[in-house]
C-alpha cells in the first residue's frame, strides 16, 4: 500500500523541525548571552564622569603594553597578569587582572580557535565564557570565568591551561573575543 501525502508531508516537516532545533543550537553555542540595549538618542555612551567629584581618587588605567600590535585585539601579559581588550583605535577598552595557569603560552601571537559557554575545566570547576587560543604541548589554553566567581590558585603539580578571570571579565571577554580574533600575548 502506498503512503499517504499527509503522511510524507508530516514526516518531511519534522525532519525540518528537527535541523532548525539543531542549527539553532549551534548558532546560540557561540553567540553572546546578551547584547547591549541600544540606547533610544543613539549614541553609544556618555562622555561625562559619572562621579565627577571623584575623578582624583580613581586610579590611573593601566596603558596597553608597547609592542603588542596595532588594531582591534586581546592583549595578556603574562608577567603583569594582566589582560587588556583593545579597540580598533588602539585604545584599552577594558583592562583587568587574571589567575594564570600553570601552562603558559609562549609569546606572540595567535587566534581565538574555539569557544564554549559552559564546560568544566580540566581542575573540575565549572567554568563559562571560556574562549580557546592555543595549545603547549597537549594543554589547551584559554581564558575563563568559574561559575561560583572563585579563582583558585592552580594546583603546580597538575598541567592547566585555563587563564581565569571574574565572572564580569569573563563576560566582556565573551562578547569581545569572537572566533578568530586576534589574541597577543607578551612577557
Amino acid at each position: 500500500m502506498p503512503a499517504k501525502s499527509s503522511t510524507i508531508v508530516t514526516a518531511l516537516t519534522a525532519a525540518a523541525l528537527v535541523a532548525v532545533g539543531v542549527l539553532g543550537y549551534q548558532a546560540s553555542a557561540s553567540a553572546p548571552d546578551t547584547l547591549a540595549p541600544a540606547r533610544k538618542d543613539g549614541s553609544h555612551g556618555s562622555t561625562a564622569p559619572k562621579n565627577p567629584g571623584r575623578e582624583k581618587d580613581r586610579p590611573r588605567p593601566v596603558a596597553v603594553p608597547t609592542g603588542s600590535g596595532e588594531g582591534r585585539r586581546v592583549v595578556y601579559a603574562l608577567g603583569a597578569k594582566r589582560v587588556w581588550l583593545v579597540g580598533a583605535d588602539g585604545n584599552a577598552i577594558r583592562t583587568f587582572q587574571v589567575a594564570p595557569s600553570t601552562v603558559s603560552p609562549p609569546a606572540g601571537s595567535y587566534a581565538v580557535t574555539s569557544r564554549s559557554v559552559s564546560i568544566t575545566g580540566s581542575d573540575g570547576i565549572a567554568i563559562e565564557h571560556v574562549v580557546r587560543f592555543a595549545s603547549v604541548d597537549g594543554a589547551v589554553i584559554g581564558f575563563s570565568a568559574a561559575v561560583d566567581g572563585s579563582m583558585p590558585k592552580p594546583d603546580p603539580s597538575k598541567r592547566t591551561g585555563g587563564i581565569r578571570e571574574s565572572r564580569d571579565d569573563g563576560k566582556a571577554m565573551w562578547e569581545f573575543a569572537l572566533r578568530g580574533s586576534k589574541v597577543v600575548v607578551v612577557s
